[in-house]
């Protein structure tokens, strides 16, 4: 699978073209660029499957470094600033790496399950979704 499945290629193009120069990636505006930030969790987790090089269910520093490269071969490496940045704004639990799964937490939705809307549905949202997309996209 390739990003591309995922994300249109104007939307990718378009956002690496944005963060070309060294220290100018901003994750927030990344994703927004590439349309990230406006899909569901099941497409964020085949994104994260995809950018998860080694399958090891955890993107570590080293993998970080070659973020742009996964959306487009041949883009630049991010620098040793940006990747640390990164890492720490997503790395949720501090254990220098980001987790697909991680704990998940579960946020009030603002319908309701019953017709008394005395009981608030629950969504659970996986703490990749909230460390990344919602503190970095939706900030």
């Amino acid at each position: 699978m390739s990003l591309s499945s995922v994300l249109s290629a104007d939307a990718i193009d378009s956002a690496i073209k944005d963060c070309q120069a060294p220290d100018s990636f901003c994750p927030k505006k990344f994703f927004q660029l590439c349309g990230l930030s406006k899909k569901s969790p099941q497409d964020v987790k085949k994104v994260f499957g995809i950018l998860d090089n080694d399958a090891s269910g955890f993107i570590e520093e080293e993998e970080l470094k070659f973020f742009l490269q996964r959306f487009r071969p041949g883009a630049r490496v991010l620098t040793d600033k940006e990747t640390k940045a990164f890492l720490n704004a997503a790395d949720d639990d501090s254990d220098g790496k980001i987790g697909a799964e991680g704990e998940n937490i579960c946020l009030d939705d603002m319908s309701f399950q019953n017709a008394d809307k005395s009981e608030p549905k629950r969504k659970t949202v996986n703490s990749f979704l909230c460390g990344v997309l919602i503190s970095l996209v939706r900030s």
